[in-house]
């Protein structure tokens, strides 16, 4: 049968995961009476709930005597690991870009990698039935996008289609045919050359690595030459050559629709899982015992931010989670890193603590809500920027950053971004009253920032950020510009001791919870912090009057998200989390050892 492999790539929220449903109820993947999830492809409930795709994920499809296997890849920069290692899967790529949106910094990064392989794209443009859709000038940006990345004369003869995989057509013209995705498929198969297929033994680098209950870890890769079936003897050799380890296939599984199914054998050319062995990880060759050369896997991209993770110490520890040992967490974390390549796990400053390096807040923060939903209770550091030191000079981390925004707030846009030392680099309408604002910004500038920017423009901006490179450090940034309201007691908060205490300041927390000393409560209106009593009632007397009387009535708290949480804290808080709270705290619950110690820093 002939065989086609082809990964989605497109921005967050571009419709990849849509198109991907359509396509496999279209191609007669379902049967008539199938029950399925809207974007069944995003399995797990963080993705559902977020509606993103975090994992990379393979299906596959038959059109016209044709197997196709399409890789669904995500969309946000921090899971650019994901895309970069999926790349090496396929030989062909759809670039989907949204009509209205047009190409965006996720488009420019993924297109770039892929580019850099020798794929050649097919471009999708979807959602062309928004009222808004600008087609023609999204073809000439993304012919421009092309040529600012030295696409080849062979990639920038590239097919287009336009459709709305959510209405589920696409064609070569705007106006129609508005049938099915069959235009899509047929173009696949034209224009996707059939995977290249080496001499020799069994060979597969494996992309994707993931645990069963039952069958314990599972490799998935495309075979690259040879066959391999169930109980074939194999040994696995890392990038440098030397054996991991040996073992028995115990199964060969395809990509069948949504589904894994076990097949006989595994041919050269088409994407597989195999289960059977213990240690292997991404980035290693499977391959016959004869094979002694392994498979060049591509580098990826390093991290760019770290935070430190760990155990709960504060009062309220253990209440809530069951997994609060740090010989748990640290067995958590490493297992995350085995199979997530842009995940770096390093041992912290104490036996308790372990630092753990990412592509972004967004990444960090899933992994952490992964964790706490797993029963584990952490206490998180404030993300810090990791720094390359090269030829004597330090070098820090910079993002490309586009913002969509309402005409009127783009003057506070640019004026508290270059206050964060970034550069304006374009700026230019995107539609009826919007601007599109482009700049360079250090990544230690952006912890925190998107709240500020919600604030700023009343939640009306779109904010997209991709790694762009390493620049000479800008030197030192403005910090958070308010104080914390701290409690000075531990027990149950009290609606009128926070009703007293709104005057100086969003409140964070409401009546009735736990609280312990140095747990922070809510935000100054100054710069300082201050102490607070949270627990104090209200005086009785005998005195029964309506004025004497009046009811408590509290602003609704400002409740902040994991995200918003790690972006907030200065550098000497914590984030607490656990499976039913997110609290933040200082470091020093103790008022006399926060004093010493900032004593110390500022001496030192």
């Amino acid at each position: 049968m002939s065989l086609r492999n082809i990964a989605i790539i497109a921005h967050v929220d571009h419709g990849k995961t849509t198109l991907i449903d359509v396509l496999l109820k279209q191609s007669g993947s379902f049967r008539e009476n199938e029950r399925v999830e809207e974007r069944a492809m995003d399995s797990n409930d963080i993705e559902r709930e977020r509606g993103i795709t975090i994992l990379a994920k393979v299906t596959s499809l038959l059109w016209k005597d044709t197997r196709i296997n399409i890789v669904d890849t995500p969309g946000h920069a921090d899971f650019g690991g994901e895309v970069e290692r999926i790349l090496s899967m396929v030989d062909g790529v759809v670039i989907l870009v949204d009509a209205a949106e047009g190409p965006m910094p996720q488009t420019k990064f993924v297109l770039g990698k892929a580019l850099a392989q020798g794929l050649r794209p097919i471009v999708a443009i979807n959602k062309i039935d928004k009222a808004d859709e600008r087609h023609l000038e999204v073809l000439e940006e993304i012919f421009d996008l092309f040529i600012a990345l030295d696409a080849s004369p062979e990639q920038l003869d590239f097919p287009v289609l336009y459709g709305s995989a959510k209405q589920g057509w696409m064609a070569m013209e705007p106006e129609g045919p508005k049938e099915n995705l069959g235009p899509l498929l047929d173009k696949v198969i034209e224009h996707v050359p059939e995977p290249q297929v080496e001499e020799g033994a069994f060979r597969m680098l494996v992309t994707t690595i993931e645990r069963n209950p039952f069958l314990g870890r599972i490799l998935t890769g495309r075979i690259t030459s040879g066959s391999v079936k169930a109980n074939d003897p194999i040994h696995t050799l890392n990038r440098e050559g030397k054996e991991v380890e040996k073992g028995r296939v115990s199964k060969v599984l395809a990509f069948r629709g949504l589904e894994r199914t076990p097949v006989d054998i595994g041919e050269a050319g088409d994407i597989v899982a195999i289960a059977g062995l213990v240690t292997s990880t991404v980035a290693d060759t499977l391959c016959a015992t004869s094979v002694t050369k392994p498979i060049e896997a591509k580098p990826i991209d390093p991290p760019t931010l770290s935070v430190t993770f760990r155990i709960n110490d504060g009062p309220l520890a253990g209440r809530e989670g069951d997994k609060v040992q740090s010989r748990v967490i640290r067995e958590r974390l490493m297992r995350e890193a085995e199979g997530n390549v842009a995940i770096r796990v390093t041992p912290g400053d104490d036996n308790d603590s372990y630092d753990v390096a990412g592509r972004g807040e967004l990444q960090l923060a899933v992994l952490i809500e992964n964790m706490r939903r797993e029963g584990f209770e952490l206490t998180i550091g404030r993300p810090k920027v990791l720094f390359k030191e090269e030829n004597g000079e330090t070098l820090e981390p910079v993002e490309e950053v586009i913002i969509d925004v309402d005409d009127e707030f783009t003057g506070a846009v640019v004026q508290k971004l270059t206050e964060r030392k970034g550069e304006l680099t374009d700026m230019r309408p995107s539609g009826v009253g919007r601007t599109r604002i482009q700049l360079l910004v250090p990544t230690r500038s952006l912890i925190g920032y998107q709240p500020e920017l919600l604030s700023d423009t009343r939640g009306t901006a779109i904010f997209n950020r991709l790694f762009h490179s390493f620049v000479p450090f800008k030197g030192e940034l403005p910090g958070r510009r308010t104080g914390v309201l701290i409690s000075n007691g531990t027990g149950q908060s009290v609606a009128f001791a926070l009703w007293n205490l709104e005057d100086r300041g969003p409140i964070m927390i409401d009546a009735g919870v736990d609280i312990y000393e140095g747990m922070i409560i809510g935000e100054h209106s100054r710069e300082n912090d201050l102490e607070v009593n949270a627990l104090k009632g209200k005086q009785l007397t005998n005195i029964r009057t309506t004025s004497k009387d009046e009811a408590v009535r509290l602003t609704t708290p400002k409740k902040l998200t994991l995200e918003q949480s790690l972006g907030y804290i200065a550098e000497d808080e914590y984030v607490e989390v656990t499976p039913k709270s997110i609290r933040l705290r200082k470091i020093w619950l103790d008022p006399n050892d926060r004093k010493r110690m900032s004593r110390a820093a500022k001496s030192a």
